[in-house]
């Protein structure tokens, strides 16, 4: 991933996206926002326990760098639900984990510490999806009815789709003592030691039954959890921030 810092702010971006110009991402890492103590500094979660002042300012840090019109975000629910947003869609969606969009500057946030955020694009329909999944989402496969409802909503072909997943959690943490009762039998080959699986892996495995590409997939793996100094992980700190991942058509 290339890293970039735009007014202070510091964000991720993917290699297989940036060949597209014509689409805005970042993934924004936990620098250059006004919030302090464990929300320090770029959190984006509401309702965590954060300043709301500092929340507000760190929102509008964000907004200032897409260069947006509108900013959707989702109230996110380990659900499957996808919402096809534009200029007139509210600030946030309720009860939602993945929002749909192909107007132009409208900017469509989602925020993780752990989860996965992922973008799809289809260059060719000019639309996006930008998706939460956390492991729940991962069970109810998530990203199989984001490309369906991709397809229903612009006609994308899944071989046309790019695909890029962003920081989150590794392998070495993601335990799962219960696994048997929380995991389809299907997942139980990505245990990598005793009760610990690899969740991007298990992305990879579910991307490509759905019918993505293998080059047309970039997974960061990058681990939120080790990467502290960089990165929000509810699994280590429990009080934290959440960061955003953002995809905009300009």
């Amino acid at each position: 991933m290339k890293r970039s810092e735009t007014n202070g702010i510091s964000y991720l971006q993917f290699e297989l996206l940036l060949n597209c110009p014509e689409l805005f991402h970042a993934v924004f890492l936990r620098h250059g926002g006004a919030s302090l103590g464990p929300f320090k500094s770029l959190n984006l979660g509401d309702g965590l326990g954060d300043d709301e002042d500092a929340l507000k300012e760190n929102m509008q840090r964000v907004k200032d760098i897409t260069k947006s019109d509108k900013l959707v975000y989702a109230s996110q629910v380990h659900l499957t639900k996808s919402a096809l947003i534009g200029k007139k869609s509210p600030d946030c969606i309720d009860a939602c984990d993945s929002l749909l969009c192909n107007e132009r500057k409208v900017a469509a946030m989602i925020k993780h510490a752990d989860c996965q955020a992922s973008i799809f694009y289809d260059p060719i329909n000019k639309a996006y999806c930008n998706v939460h999944a956390g492991w729940r989402g991962n069970v109810q496969n998530i990203y199989k009815t984001s490309i369906q409802a991709m397809r229903k909503s612009f006609g994308t072909k899944v071989e046309d789709l790019l695909v890029a997943v962003s920081p989150s959690q590794g392998p070495e943490h993601s335990e799962f003592i219960n696994y048997k009762t929380e995991l389809p039998e299907e997942f139980w080959q990505f245990e990598e030691k005793k009760n610990h699986f690899n969740l991007w892996e298990i992305a990879a495995f579910q991307l490509k039954k759905a019918g993505i590409l293998s080059q047309h997939m970039e997974i960061a793996r990058i681990s939120t959890f080790k990467e502290k100094q960089d990165f929000f992980s509810f699994r280590r700190d429990k009080t934290c921030g959440r960061h955003a991942s953002i995809a905009m058509l300009f």
